[in-house]
């Protein structure tokens, strides 16, 4: 198998798990507050990237840290996983899979939108229009078939749904003007927070582990989630010679996911959910050209 053809399928294992975890993150929550889901996960997640890092000999990276790294990583970790996953996964305990789920996808959108202030950057009048497009879907999405749907939708699962593209975002911002080995921040990161989460779950939730289908849902959210995903997606993009054809596979992960969210969780997938989703794409996709065009 060439390089070529290796990156394809790296990057199409890591789009076809990335489009099971919204049914995964559902299938937790059902005997899962959203404070256990994202410590528990993160346990798992800290666990395996420790692996990976072993497999690859990296480990003594962690102990050459000087000070400024290890405070990056406690900034980090306070973002991912602590703020993100509370945020996105409580809009998943409010919200429906099929609503959720395209929602947290205009992270491109906001992270053009942050990256004026943050990076100095400019923003032109084709982001604006991608910025309306996508939030035109934002609407069909909370429609949940129609007017009647709309007014059932829970707010704050939308807002926190949408705030945790922001989130996402600002951690991508900050995160990449860190030029450490990405195995090594990641854990790093992960690891910190799951420690911050320690108190978070000693307040406000329990410790309690309930065997079942809930469990294994939460052990495979904190593998597939970040884990393991998140090294066949660096692997591919580490052997392809076109990172914008590896990227656009990513936009598959939300129409797969939700095959899985109406045959697994057998939720009704509402023509409203798939307009939306094809706005908000195509607002990603239109913000996109325009950073082509500006590079």
């Amino acid at each position: 198998m060439n390089q070529s053809k290796q990156a394809l399928l790296f990057a199409g294992l890591a789009v076809f798990f990335w489009s099971t975890v919204a049914t995964a993150f559902k299938l937790a929550l059902r005997e899962y507050d959203f404070i256990q889901l994202i410590f528990y996960a993160s346990v798992v997640t800290v666990v395996l990237l420790f692996l990976v890092l072993l497999f690859q000999k990296k480990t003594h990276l962690i102990f050459r840290q000087n000070r400024q790294q290890w405070t990056y990583s406690f900034l980090m970790g306070a973002f991912n996983p602590l703020l993100y996953y509370l945020v996105l996964f409580k809009a998943y305990s409010l919200l429906p899979a099929q609503v959720a789920q395209p929602l947290n996808m205009i992270w491109p959108i906001t992270l053009a939108l942050l990256s004026v202030p943050l990076l100095g950057q400019k923003i032109s009048w084709i982001s604006f229009v991608a910025l309306l497009i996508s939030f035109a879907g934002v609407f069909f999405i909370s429609l949940q078939g129609g007017i009647d749907g709309f007014r059932e939708t829970n707010i704050l699962g939308v807002f926190l749904a949408v705030g945790s593209s922001l989130l996402w975002s600002l951690y991508w911002i900050f995160n990449v003007r860190d030029r450490r080995d990405e195995g090594v921040k990641l854990f790093l990161n992960f690891l910190i927070g799951t420690v911050y989460l320690i108190p978070v779950v000693a307040l406000f939730s329990s410790f309690e582990l309930k065997p079942g289908i809930a469990l294994a849902a939460v052990i495979y959210s904190g593998i597939f989630e970040v884990g393991i995903t998140y090294v066949l997606w660096l692997k591919a993009m580490n052997l392809t010679t076109s990172n914008a054809k590896i990227g656009n596979l990513v936009f598959f992960a939300p129409f797969l996911s939700l095959v899985f969210i109406h045959f697994i969780l057998k939720e009704t997938i509402f023509a409203t959910t798939f307009i939306g989703l094809i706005f908000i794409i195509s607002g990603v996709l239109v913000q996109q050209l325009d950073r082509r065009k500006s590079d």
